[in-house]
């Protein structure tokens, strides 16, 4: 089993006591004498001391002397140095002290070899209680660094609560043998996997141990919802015989299960020694004699040792109860010299984990002694690793990023005194965090194995079937890895690859089966049974993969070997077997056989003399038989075969059903009573015997009257007449179609009246004298040889129809640059037919074009009718001339064309252009610095307008700002709007020499900075005077507030005074006296705060009362001031029949009076007009205004210290009455 970790607390941190009274049930006495044998050779330095897992409460009552009595090894015992866990178990079998051990031990050594020790141990006047005199004595272990002081802390005691669904059972089993034992743990309620901790006796723990006598292993089952825990234990010897533990814990629920594991041995022989438990040995040791050997005080050894050393020096002499002993050996009283440089000296010894941090601190008695640390007697210098600190009389050294380097003996000097410790670094193991995966496989593939481990640079162990796999230069097997992934790689599998691969780190392993199989034998094609004619090669082939696995060939079980007849081939995945020339004794059964492999593919050949059909004795042109339908047919067709082939006769692919076939020894007949159209076509007649089969076709016609037409289409129609048309009838009838018969009616009539008593030969037919407007039917008879056939199915009704009259009035209404459009009035005559559309061609003009134009130079515009009487041609060229027709569509075809009487020249008027300004881009457009500009100006003008931007008299720069121009508007576009975004834009629209422009005014806004200063005028009583300057910067908006806000000098945390201040000098009040204040303020605009704020240098004190304050005196001031707007008239427009409101401010003291004028004209009482003032915010309001209420209005304010005025311009778009044509003012 692995070695021990120290641990010195059962897993529920409870002492673990045992009383065994004796048989009259009364405790033991306080004085026991024992026979221990000694340890082995002493522990190597920096090896952990041997620790067992029992704990001695600490005893209240006094107890006489105990005497320990320790024996040396015999040299048997000495062959191993390495001691085995598991508690040392004692059990008191008499009411007597002495304790007497029997087992299966070899006899003890004589005396001569082995002499035994007397040791007498005086303890102070401490007594064990009477329960604790039968408890079970054993080796604690203090832990690296603890001392005997330590021994009292109470331990916590986890929760408990129910995980385990199935626990492990208590279990025997023999030396050499396996065993298993298994944990279940429910996790329908649990979010994640619990956490599983396997003991040995009460501290040990298995998880870093596991290598080749033990393996952890976890398993999940999804559809039960429940985790399995396993420990196999492997080839088990003697010493792992013990108590074992399993504990289970998730969040805060915890479950734990002790099981006991039995290791049966052979009684005979001692061979295995060496690797007996100690308790073993302390338990089956025969009582020996002792003899008079001087008396070692083992007593004075504890008290100058280190308490590192104590478990050493417990283990050297035998002794069990070393807790209670340091216990006892706490309460006597030390004399310990104080020391004069020291005044806390550093601990016995430290312990810290690796890549860890630790501050070694001693206490100085004299601040100004000289301080010196030393590393293994080498003085340790400042560095990164090594950071000395002071702190008051304490001057500490922190060791940084521990490794094994660092686990040495650390000393400081301090004058001519020195203390000394140990530091212990601990290497935590590696685990397996990922562990491999089972690989199934095929020869020649490249297997992968993978496993992570905690910790990068780790080194592993690959094995196979519990042999570590070369991994050399010329080795089959390459090691790689990447961090904490470790690779095993076999390029090219075979199926000694085949086995069970582990990967083995310091802290666990991981194992997983690997199987390579041959690849599965796929058949591409099999071989085909075959039957030959007599004299032919016969050619086996069939295609197997893999292509490198070669066969065999049998014959009817017998091997086939190649020779000047027979030719056997292999090519890749193909096996061929070739027979130049067949004979009889080559039929039989054939078996191809790849080795390897259990399967095998088999055909079977087939020599024959195949059957004959003579058709040469009948006397028909090509096969072929016609007849009549309606009469019988009996056909006779001699055939020959051996032995006698079977007939059998089909019709295209099936057998008919309406046809009697008969044979008769070398002829074979087929009989039809009554023929019909669907007995035509090609029969087969296939003869089948053993040795093959003969097909030959006779073809039968059946002629009859041939199937009616369908029914006929009338395409056009006339005044009286009608074209119509057809397709010939699907079936012939077997016979030419000699001509057709016409037949005409009316729709209402049922009589129907031939229209040709010669038969049309042709596909078309033109009736003439009907009716205009009534509908008729017409309907087609097709004739062959053999008759006529039945009525087609009459047509659709039509009814002869005349076309209309042309169109009238055809007028140009407008062009362009490549369009035209006309229009036109429709004919005045359109008829019984009515009148669908109308279709508009053009014709370009030239100069070597006659005139009138040919009709193949018309081009149609429309290429559907269109029902309106307008139309515009589009796709024109600029600067040609075309001439224009509209024709009229109805359903009896197209009407005479209307021209336009002169040519029209391709060429856009002229339109002088106008900008539309919105209404809200007439005013300043305002946006946010980050926010989008998206600003759409519509424009009129032909042809198209050439549009162009600058901003502030200079061209705008296409990356700052996106343009894009249409033929009715410009769109200016910014993604995202900055600062340098602001100012006057220019839009400017040309047609030719016609010009018009437009401003847009953009102003784009920002936070503001902060103030530039802010002082601290005045204090007194609670109260503060500031005063600050305003920012520099006003983010290109007016400064709308401050914010103001304080903070106390202790806290320095700020709390807001007043918010959307607007002066430049306030008065804090109600502050703390005592309490000394910071402020500091931020500016505002329409964008918000400024993201700084300007504090004050200086502090303000509250100072407490007593102190006297000199309240300045202020003079009046004089708030009277004549009338001054400020905020003027802006210009505006209204649309007619919306209210439209003018608004203005004015600043005066005392109170002005406002008078509104329009045209210098006051308006009073004017019922259309309402006039409102409030703070100083004048407003008129104009009820529904129309383009008369248009003009120069202004806003006149009057006190006693003046007046002052300001005006504006009106302007209503939009109808003034019904009827009326649009006005602008």
């Amino acid at each position: 089993m692995p070695e021990p970790t120290k641990k010195d607390e059962t897993p529920n941190g409870q002492p673990e006591e045992s009383v065994a009274p004796d048989s009259n049930g009364a405790p033991q006495l306080p004085e026991i004498s024992l026979e221990v044998s000694p340890p082995p050779e002493p522990v190597a330095e920096g090896k952990e001391p041997i620790e067992t897992d029992g704990k001695n409460p600490e005893p209240p009552e006094p107890e006489p002397l105990q005497a320990v009595v320790a024996q040396e090894p015999s040299p048997a015992e000495n062959g191993s140095n390495q001691p085995q866990p598991g508690g040392v178990k004692e059990q008191a079998e008499s009411a007597d002290s002495t304790v007497k051990e029997e087992g299966p031990c070899s006899p003890p050594p004589p005396e001569d070899a082995n002499s035994i020790k007397k040791l007498s141990v005086e303890l102070p006047n401490d007594s064990v209680p009477v329960p604790a005199m039968g408890r079970k004595d054993s080796v604690w272990s203090l832990g690296e660094g603890q001392g005997p002081e330590e021994l009292d802390k109470p331990i916590d005691n986890p929760p408990l609560s129910t995980l385990l669904i199935e626990s492990p059972q208590s279990a025997t089993v023999f030396v050499g043998g396996d065993i298993t034992f298994v944990a279940k743990v429910e996790a329908k309620d649990l979010l994640r996997k619990p956490t599983i901790k396997w003991f040995k006796g009460k501290w040990m723990d298995l998880a870093s141990k596991t290598g080749k006598h033990l393996q952890l292993k976890e398993t999940f089952d999804r559809l039960t919802k429940v985790h399995t825990f396993e420990m196999h234990i492997i080839k088990a010897k003697e010493n792992y015989a013990g108590n074992y533990r399993c504990e289970v814990t998730y969040k805060d629920k915890f479950d734990s299960c002790s099981f006991d594991l039995e290791v049966k041995g052979f009684s005979e022989g001692q061979e295995d020694a060496g690797e007996l438990d100690f308790s073993g040995l302390l338990k089956h040791r025969e009582p020996k004699q002792q003899d008079d050997t001087p008396e070692v005080d083992v007593w004075e050894i504890l008290k100058n040792a280190r308490p590192d050393q104590y478990e050493k020096i417990a283990f050297m002499y035998g002794i069990t109860d070393l807790r209670g002993l340091l216990k006892r050996m706490k309460k006597i009283p030390k004399e310990e010299k104080k020391s004069e440089a020291f005044a806390k000296k550093l601990d016995p010894a430290y312990q810290v984990d690796k890549g860890g941090k630790i501050r070694l601190v001693v206490d100085l008695a004299d601040p100004t002694v000289e301080l010196k640390w030393y590393k293994n007697g080498q003085e340790i210098r400042p560095s990164p690793k090594y950071i000395f600190e002071h702190k008051g009389t304490q001057r500490i050294m922190v060791i940084n990023n521990c490794t094994t380097n660092d686990d040495a003996a650390y000393s400081v000097a301090a004058g001519d005194e020195k203390c000394t410790t140990e530091l212990f670094v601990k290497e935590l193991p590696v685990k397996v965090v990922k562990g491999i995966e089972p690989v199934k496989t095929t020869v020649n593939e490249r297997i992968e194995l993978e496993c992570e481990v905690s910790e990068e640079g780790a080194q592993v162990k690959w094995m196979k079937n519990g042999v570590e796999v070369p991994t050399g230069v010329r080795s089959r097997y390459r090691v790689k890895c990447e961090g904490t992934k470790h690779f095993l790689v076999i390029d090219d599998a075979s199926r000694e690859d085949t086995g069970t691969y582990s990967i083995m780190a310091t802290g666990g392993t991981s194992e997983a089966h690997v199987q390579v199989d041959l690849k599965p034998l796929k058949i591409y094609q099999d071989l085909q049974d075959m039957t030959v004619k007599l004299g032919q090669p016969i050619k086996l082939h069939c295609e197997i993969y893999p292509g490198n696995v070669p066969g065999r060939w049998y014959r009817n079980g017998q091997l086939i070997q190649p020779n000047d007849r027979i030719n056997i081939i292999h090519r890749n995945k193909v096996h061929r077997l070739e027979i130049e020339t067949s004979s009889l004794h080559d039929a039989g059964d054939y078996t191809f056989v790849p080795e390897g492999y259990s399967q095998s593919l088999s055909a079977k050949i087939h020599i024959i003399d195949p059957p004959r059909v003579h058709l040469e004795s009948l006397n028909f042109p090509d096969n072929t038989v016609t007849i009549v339908a309606g009469n019988k047919l009996r056909l006779e067709i001699p055939i020959s075969g051996e032995p006698a082939p079977r007939v059998v006769w089909m019709k295209g692919e099936r057998s008919g059903h309406r046809v009697r076939a008969e044979t008769y020894g070398d002829q074979t007949s087929l009989t039809i009573e009554v023929t019909e159209r669907e007995d035509s076509g090609n029969y087969k007649i296939v003869l089948q015997n053993e040795a093959g089969e003969a097909t030959a076709s006779v073809r039968i016609k059946v002629v009859d009257i041939p199937d009616p037409p369908e029914a006929p289409l009338v395409p056009v129609v006339g005044g009286d007449w009608c074209s119509m048309t057809w397709e010939p009838p699907k079936y012939d009838g077997g016979s030419p179609i000699l001509g057709y018969f016409i037949e005409r009616k009316k729709k209402q009539s049922s009589r129907w009246m031939r229209l040709n008593f010669d038969l049309i030969k042709e596909l078309s037919f033109e009736p003439k004298k009907m009716i205009e407007g009534v509908p008729y039917e017409v309907r087609i008879f097709a004739v062959n040889a053999i008759g006529v056939s039945k009525p087609s199915e009459p047509s659709k009704a039509f009814t002869p129809l005349a076309v209309t009259s042309e169109p009238t009035m055809l007028v140009v209404d407008d062009v362009t640059d490549t369009t035209v459009t006309v229009k036109w009035r429709p004919p005045e005559t359109i008829g019984a037919a009515g009148l669908d559309g109308y279709l508009v061609e053009y014709c370009i003009e030239g100069a070597e074009r006659l005139f009138p134009p040919a009709a193949d130079d018309w081009v149609v515009s429309n290429k559907e009718l269109t029902e309106k009487t307008k139309y515009t041609i589009t796709g024109l060229t600029p600067g040609c001339k075309i001439l224009v027709r509209v024709k009229a569509i109805n359903a009896a075809g197209a009407s005479a064309p209307r021209t336009l009487q002169h040519s029209v020249l391709v060429k856009e008027v002229i339109e002088p252009p106008k900008i539309r300004v919105p209404r809200h881009l007439k005013q300043t457009y305002t946006r946010k610095v980050g926010e989008a500009v998206n600003l759409v100006v519509p424009f009129l003008g032909k042809p198209r307008p050439k549009v162009t931007w600058l901003k502030e008299g200079k061209p705008i720069e296409p990356t700052h700002v996106s343009i894009r121009n249409t033929d009715c508007d410009s769109i200016i576009f910014i993604r995202k709007a900055e600062r340098s975004h602001s100012g006057k834009y220019e839009m400017t629209v040309q047609v030719e020499n016609h010009v018009d422009t437009a401003i847009l005014d953009i102003q784009i806004v920002d936070l503001p900075g902060p103030p530039v200063s802010v002082t601290i005028e005045d204090v007194w009583g609670g109260n503060v005077a500031l005063v600050w300057t305003p920012p520099k910067d006003n983010g290109n908006a007016p400064i709308t507030g401050y914010t103001i806000q304080k903070a106390d000098k202790k806290t320095m945390e700020w709390y807001t005074c007043i918010e959307h201040y607007h002066r430049t000098c306030i008065t804090i009040t109600e502050l703390v006296v005592g309490n000394e204040y910071f402020f500091r303020i931020f500016s505002e605009n329409m964008c918000g705060l400024s993201e700084t704020a300007t504090q004050t240098k200086k502090s303000a004190l509250i100072v407490k009362e007593g102190m006297q304050v000199k309240t300045p005196e202020y003079s009046d001031h004089d708030f009277k001031e004549a009338p001054k707007f400020t905020q003027p008239l802006i210009n505006t427009f209204a649309i007619a029949g919306y209210n439209a409101t003018l608004n203005c401010s004015v600043r005066a003291n005392p109170r002005p009076k406002v008078i509104w004028m329009k045209n210098k004209i006051a308006i009073i009482d004017d019922p259309r007009y309402r006039m409102f003032s409030n703070q100083g915010v004048c407003t008129l309001e104009i009820r529904k205004p129309s383009p008369y209420d248009g003009g120069m209005y202004t806003c006149k304010a009057i006190n006693d210290l003046g007046e002052a005025q300001v005006d504006c311009k009106l302007e209503v778009k939009g109808q003034c009455g019904p009827g009326s044509d649009s006005v602008d003012t």
